[in-house]
């Protein structure tokens, strides 16, 4: 059984995140976190279609108002929490989240 070492769409990583942050907010968030988990892990182990994974993570990124509106909500999580925003990185999610950032920051 061989992985697949592809990294998750900035659309996978946004929900993931989104998820993560708010689990401790409420339960259902860290059900569905756990459930889009294991989806990634069947994804990278074969046993799952990649088109199928994306599906879903676009599925719950609609019902929580899209890519951008969950990026905006997640960012803004983290900086309400600790007062910055600490993800660097080159990769699409993070070059939109530290454009959110910057500029809920300069409020």
């Amino acid at each position: 059984m061989e992985k697949n070492i592809e990294k998750p769409t900035p659309e996978a990583k946004a929900l993931s995140l989104f998820l993560m942050a708010y689990k401790t907010i409420d339960p259902i968030y860290k059900e569905k976190s756990k459930r889009i988990n294991r989806m990634w892990d069947l994804v990278k182990m074969g046993d799952l279609n990649k088109k199928e994974y994306h599906k879903e993570v676009q599925n719950i990124l609609e019902s929580y108002g899209g890519y951008s509106a969950v990026l905006e909500k997640t960012v803004k999580f983290y900086i309400e929490k600790t007062g910055e925003w600490k993800l660097q990185g080159a990769d699409k999610y993070c070059v939109d989240a530290k454009k959110i950032a910057d500029e809920i920051l300069k409020k």
